[in-house]
């Protein structure tokens, strides 16, 4: 790809981030897209197939390996398993306050069958991403400190909480008396440790 073509591409992803940010992700539309990053409706067309298309493509190139960048830094094999997802979630935290046309991407693509499809035609495999995640639950089990249930359920014990705790700040945020803050958010945590830990 040509540099100006790239910086074109780089400019639609930008621009796209902060049309959501700005207006919500049920505003954006490829018109506005165009008129805001200063180039025709068919320079984007060329590069995305329709909204979906370039939504997927944002959630996988921008915000997959940034959130998954963010929330690993520093989990380790060593630490225990309450400390390990009570990082794992004030990470999250941390980086969708200041991400929250990530954060607007993140559910749509849970939500998009064109996720999967996605998914099969970049060849994302199981794992790819969040690997250190997957092996500090697997070691957590394998040590019989929480329950064996698969990953996908793990994945949903620990992160659908947390996901709804996320979306309630930012439904809350410029309302008075914000109910998720980061000692609420570490309660939670505690209730949903203390659901998938053996006894």
């Amino acid at each position: 790809m040509r540099p100006k073509n790239l910086e074109k591409e780089q400019a639609i992803k930008s621009v796209a981030l902060q049309l959501i940010a700005e207006e919500g992700l049920e505003n954006l539309s490829m018109q506005k897209l165009a008129k805001a990053a200063n180039i025709s409706p068919r320079t984007i067309y060329l590069k995305y197939a329709d909204k979906d298309d370039l939504l997927i493509k944002l959630y996988i190139e921008e915000v997959l390996g940034a959130y998954e960048a963010a929330i690993t830094e520093g989990l380790h094999d060593n630490m225990t398993f309450e400390e390990g997802v009570k990082h794992i979630w004030m990470k999250s935290f941390e980086y969708y306050k200041t991400n929250q046309p990530a954060f607007a991407l993140m559910l749509y693509g849970k939500s998009s069958p064109l996720l999967n499809k996605a998914f099969q035609e970049m060849n994302i495999k199981e794992g790819q991403y969040f690997a250190p995640i997957h092996q500090f639950l697997e070691l957590q089990v394998k040590k019989g400190k929480i329950k064996d249930f698969p990953f996908t359920v793990q994945r949903a014990l620990l992160f659908a909480p947390l996901t709804d705790l996320i979306n309630e700040y930012f439904e809350h945020i410029n309302r008075s008396g914000q109910p998720v803050t980061p000692q609420i958010l570490m309660a939670a945590c505690e209730t949903v440790i203390d659901g998938l830990l053996k006894k």
